[in-house]
């Protein structure tokens, strides 16, 4: 039955993909869908690009099992600060700016709207360095279920997932990737509510479930009374921690913000905002949720490795493992969804930003528009196949610091892009050499904190603090170094900002 789903599923994907290939001609086609895209699909395609496998699998269950059941409030902070106040306070000005300064990448709009060809480049570097890892990632947590489904091998898995993903997306483009989104997004929406009151069936229900976790403890970790079961938790400093970086986190990642390039008009953005923030609320809330329980499992020998230690990858699927063949395909197929709907806006983001904003003018003049888009087709293939080696290593060996570089990813280009693009798309006094400290700022201190991480504060030693301190620092550094540098011209600016005087 499994299987049956699966090649069904695989069929439509495919589809949809040669269907598309009429409408991705043109890189604006190719890129962007024409910016033509409705809020049903553009909304389907933030909530689907913002959570993965990486969500449902890996850390559901790995906040799951250390917050218990206030990890809900992860989900909860994605759906209002993620999706809502993001949608609010960025999706009508990126939409009309980008569009006034004929921007179809984050770095051509840094380097439109600060006039600096350098400062495109130095983004879509940052870009390009932190995506691959981050991409790699979306295949963790496929092993588990696709050997629970079907006795077969990781590496299966990752060339399985890697060829869809490469043939749907080279073919159609963004719009084949919004249409396939939302046909994902579905299944998510569906999956994950009837995996729910299946899991929780099966502890006896959802009283009991949580009666059982008042009785969880862990001496090691120094809770006694029943804190896994209560509103914050047992460290509300780290749920903070965690909350902020998965939902701030999405202003200023290319490939979330990207979305709202595309959108058809103005008007569809409150809808959007609307269909965005209910799909992270059961989506995103229904994962972290489903991940509280996962200390109910504590006695499962699967979730430990050979040292004793907890293999956080391992209690969703041990959660899922004695469900009905017919709720295991459902399992498969969504978790399929999550990690091939942000792969393909991934790659999407990474092999058009490589093309317009690094190699056309730059390295190949005169560039046309169909030499484009093949250039931007062959670095969508490029970058899966490279994002699958960079798994199977990490699978095969005991190379830690690509798992490291993953961790890093998120905070490095929200650190980097997030404050200076909120400011660029609000203030006339946002200077060059601001964007240009908090680039610097985040990436290098980032990556310090994958190679020195013993020597840096205990506060933010995680990655995931570290993360939180490059975003909020942005907000400090953008507007000060502002403030002493040399703005840009007048009648630039007036330029750049009349757009919204007709919106």
């Amino acid at each position: 039955m499994t299987l049956v789903a699966l090649i069904l599923y695989f069929a439509v994907l495919l589809g949809i993909g040669f269907y598309c290939r009429k409408k991705s001609t043109d890189v604006n086609g190719f890129v962007l869908g024409g910016r033509n895209v409705g809020p049903w699909l553009t909304a389907f395609a933030y909530g689907t690009s913002y959570f993965s496998a990486v969500i449902f699998v890996g850390y559901a269950g790995q906040f799951g099992w250390k917050f218990g059941l206030s990890s809900t409030w992860i989900g909860i902070g994605n759906a209002i600060i993620g999706s809502l106040l993001a949608w609010v306070i960025l999706g009508k000005r990126t939409r009309t700016m980008s569009q006034h300064l004929n921007s179809s990448t984050m770095p051509e709009f840094f380097g439109n709207r600060f006039n600096s060809n350098s400062l495109k480049i130095c983004a879509s570097v940052i870009i390009f360095v932190f995506m691959i890892p981050y991409t790699a990632s979306l295949y963790n947590g496929l092993s588990r279920l696709f050997g629970m489904a079907f006795n077969i091998d990781y590496s299966a898995c990752i060339v399985l997932m890697t060829v869809l993903t490469a043939v749907y997306v080279t073919a159609g483009g963004y719009m084949a990737t919004a249409i396939n989104d939302f046909i994902q997004g579905l299944i998510m929406l569906f999956g994950i509510v009837v995996i729910i009151i299946a899991v929780l069936k099966a502890q006896g229900g959802l009283s009991h479930a949580v009666e059982e976790m008042k009785a969880v403890q862990d001496v090691s970790a120094g809770v006694t009374n029943g804190e896994f079961a209560s509103v914050f938790g047992p460290d509300i400093i780290g749920l903070l921690f965690v909350v902020l970086l998965t939902s701030l986190g999405t202003w200023g990642l290319p490939q979330m913000v990207q979305k709202f390039y595309a959108i058809t008009d103005e008007k569809a953005i409150f809808k959007g905002t609307l269909i965005s923030t209910l799909f992270a609320l059961v989506v995103a809330g229904g994962c972290y949720f489903l991940g509280g329980f996962g200390r109910l499992f504590a006695d499962n020998p699967n979730i430990y490795n050979a040292e004793g230690n907890v293999v956080y990858d391992a209690i969703i699927p041990e959660m899922l493992s004695t469900l009905s063949p017919a709720l295991i395909a459902l399992v498969v197929i969504l978790v399929l969804s999550a990690s091939m709907s942000t792969l393909s806006s991934l790659v999407i983001t990474s092999a058009s930003t490589l093309t317009i904003d690094f190699l056309k003018d730059n390295f190949i003049k005169n560039m046309s528009e169909a030499k484009q888009v093949r250039c931007i087709r062959v670095f969508i293939v490029v970058f899966i196949l490279i994002s699958a080696i960079i798994a199977l290593i990490q699978y095969s060996s005991s190379v830690t610091f690509i798992a490291q570089l993953m961790g890093i990813s998120w905070g490095a280009m929200a650190g980097a892009f997030l404050a200076p693009f909120m400011f660029s798309l609000y203030s006339k006094k946002i200077t060059r050499a601001s964007c240009w400290v908090c680039f610097i700022f985040s990436t290098v201190l980032m990556v310090l904190n994958m190679i020195a991480r013993p020597y840096f504060p205990e506060i933010i030693q995680s990655p995931i603090n570290c993360g939180v301190f490059t975003m909020i620092s942005g907000f400090i550094i953008v507007p000060l170094v502002s403030a002493f540098t040399k703005k840009q011209d007048k009648d630039r600016l007036e330029q750049i900002f009349e757009c919204y005087k007709v919106n």
